[in-house]
């Protein structure tokens, strides 16, 4: 037996659902040098983040080349007389 689920946040609910806000927002007004700061932790934090994303793109295409190397025929790669004109 299917019971539905008429709780809040349910079918009747469901428009409203999206104005509900799962974390607090701070909404005084910060002094200027504290707004400062958060903006360039922020920016610090972008950064950091983006030069690991780079880094873990680098890191998923060395290992798809070392898979590749592997899996194929050396033959193919390294065709016989390569190293000499």
């Amino acid at each position: 037996m299917l019971v539905p689920y008429t709780g809040a946040g349910g079918m009747g609910l469901r428009c409203c659902h999206r104005f509900k806000s799962s974390t607090m927002v701070e909404t005084r007004i910060k002094p200027y040098l504290q707004e400062a700061e958060e903006i360039t932790r922020r920016a610090e934090q972008t950064r950091v983040f983006r030069r690991n994303q780079a880094i873990g793109l680098v890191l998923v295409a060395v290992a798809i080349l070392i898979f590749w190397l592997f899996r194929t025929n050396p033959k193919w790669i390294f065709p016989p007389g390569w190293w000499r004109p």
